[in-house]
């Protein structure tokens, strides 16, 4: 049997990895540290402007803000939340796209003390207002042309200010200014970012600011990141990637976000080589579309020398590609999720192609044991669950205990990713435990989607799987029994549109002629679905 082993190989030896100490956190846990850390999100930025307030923090669409300007920015915006009476602990939805107001909302609530609650443009009403009811929020940031999906006032009753982008949010900015911040803890919650749960309603993981630091930290430590470096933002802003591994560690290191409103391979081709990009984080899907863009021998993306992409292990034929296409760029996996504030594990500069079956080794000041079904660590090369520990983990789930206590134990978040560690520390992931999906970097938790294809009149039962796509990973496949009273494909996908994100919705349709296939204990046989 093979040994467990921890720690045989310190992979980041030679990388600018600072001082480390064990620290008592969040009454039960003791977590490995960086030894010197900015205190919270808000010295973040004033660090930044301090030391490179001439440097250019945002550039979106020939604009462009230095860190001076954009701290400018946000003290008046600040100011004018201030006037809306949000106050430290307020909680304040960004339902925004990638655009400039959600990075300067975002670094206003901070300096107010006010907690964010970052939720995606694809959301829909009932799910918008699930979110703000959840966690009380104070106020929504909404874009214009968004605000038609925020709830009637009688049906989220915390509210007390929406603000829409255009002159709304402009009007902010003509309250004076505040540069003062308020006092947090970097215990304190800075964010709320909502994902899957058990019963199909998704939880608020709270992301508090000495997390925050501490993936920022990692992010530019694992990819030697500096003030010099410009990181493509073109995955949403909202995700804990958009708003972790690219803006914040920007913000940690002073270097410039080149936001661009969506994901398009060609235009994104266009503005990483006029921009002169260095670095971004992107899912496989999206560099498999780039590979095949004519536009990709026409541009100079010599600039590119950091290619980081997400969960999924890269394909080798990708890796080859890449390397013949774009020489100067080192491709890095980072797995995490929003439960651990982005980066769990990271793979070290130049291991990617002779690791390429992995998602890397534990970050710094991060730990992964796996573990069997009874909570016992298994050796090393044996598959169970991956359990992640670290200062980086959120502190569990905003006013839901059950669900913290369900899957944290002594800070250890239980992921529902099945895999293994080798003997020098290298992860593998197999399989989820859960029932998620994972389609072109967006997870689906099925249960969500089957919560509401039960509300469909006629439909008995109903089962969501991931179809295979070579391009997005997995496609929303629904498997539903609906004797006697069959809806037609459209009307599901109707259905479905109204309640959930587009991503979200069942692409493909099956209707079956007798009962789905279930175990001894009543659980659908998702297998025998994904065979037929």
């Amino acid at each position: 049997m093979n040994p467990i082993k921890h720690r045989t190989m310190n992979h980041w030896h030679s990388y600018p990895v600072l001082e480390t100490r064990w620290e008592a956190h969040f009454g039960d846990r003791v977590v490995q540290c960086f030894t010197e850390r900015r205190p919270n999100v808000a010295a973040m930025l004033e660090h930044s402007v301090r030391n490179h307030g001439n440097r250019e923090a945002l550039v979106f669409e020939g604009r462009r803000w230095t860190y001076e300007a954009l701290d400018a920015e946000v003290a008046r915006v600040a100011a004018g939340l201030h006037v809306h009476r949000l106050k430290p602990g307020d909680r304040v939805v960004l339902f925004l796209g990638n655009v400039p107001e959600f990075v300067i909302a975002l670094y206003a609530l901070q300096r107010i003390g006010a907690i964010a609650v970052p939720v995606s443009v694809r959301e829909a009403t009932p799910g918008l207002e699930y979110i703000l009811n959840q966690c009380g929020a104070a106020a929504v940031i909404v874009a214009a042309e968004l605000q038609t999906r925020v709830p009637v006032a009688s049906q989220i009753p915390s509210v007390r200010s929406v603000i829409s982008t255009g002159a709304p949010f402009e009007n902010l900015k003509s309250h004076g200014t505040l540069t003062q911040t308020a006092a947090v803890n970097e215990e304190d919650t800075a964010l709320i970012l909502y994902t899957s749960g058990t019963t199909g309603r998704p939880k608020g993981a709270m992301l508090t600011h000495l997390g925050i630091v501490h993936s920022a930290m990692h992010f530019a430590a694992c990819m030697r990141l500096d003030a010099t470096d410009r990181s493509a933002l073109a995955v949403p802003a909202s995700h804990v990637t958009g708003i972790i591994a690219i803006i914040a560690t920007m913000l940690q290191v002073g270097g410039a976000v080149v936001m661009l409103r969506e994901f398009r391979a060609a235009h994104y081709i266009g503005q990483a080589a006029a921009e002169r990009v260095t670095h971004t984080i992107l899912v496989p899907a999206m560099v498999n579309l780039i590979l095949r863009q004519p536009e990709l021998a026409q541009h100079d993306l010599s600039a590119w020398r950091v290619g980081g992409f997400g969960g999924a292990p890269m394909p080798v034929a990708t890796i080859d590609a890449l390397a013949e296409r774009l020489p100067n760029l080192v491709l890095t996996n980072a797995y995490g999720a929003t439960e651990s504030t982005s980066p769990a594990t990271c793979m070290p500069a130049g291991e990617t192609r002779a690791h390429a079956a992995t998602v890397g080794v534990p970050v710094p000041c991060g730990e992964i044991r796996v573990m069997d079904d009874q909570g016992r660590e298994v050796a090393n090369g044996q598959t169970g669950e991956l359990w992640i520990g670290g200062p980086m983990m959120v502190k569990g789930y905003w006013d839901n205990p059950e669900a913290t206590a369900q899957e944290f134990t002594a800070g250890w978040w239980h992921s529902g990713d099945l895999g293994s560690k080798d003997d020098e520390g290298y992860v593998r992931i197999f399989d989820r435990k859960k029932d998620m999906l994972n389609r072109g970097g967006f997870k689906i938790y099925s249960i969500e989607v089957e919560n509401v294809l039960m509300a469909l009149p006629g439909v008995v039962e109903a089962a969501v799987i991931g179809k295979p796509c070579p391009v997005l990973g997995e496609r929303v496949h629904a498997v539903l029994y609906a004797p006697g009273a069959t809806p037609g494909i459209d009307a599901v996908r109707q259905h479905c549109a109204a309640q959930l994100a587009d991503y979200k919705v069942p692409e493909t349709v099956e209707f079956m002629d007798a009962p789905l296939p279930r175990n001894a204990n009543g659980k659908v046989m998702k297998r025998e679905l994904r065979m037929a």
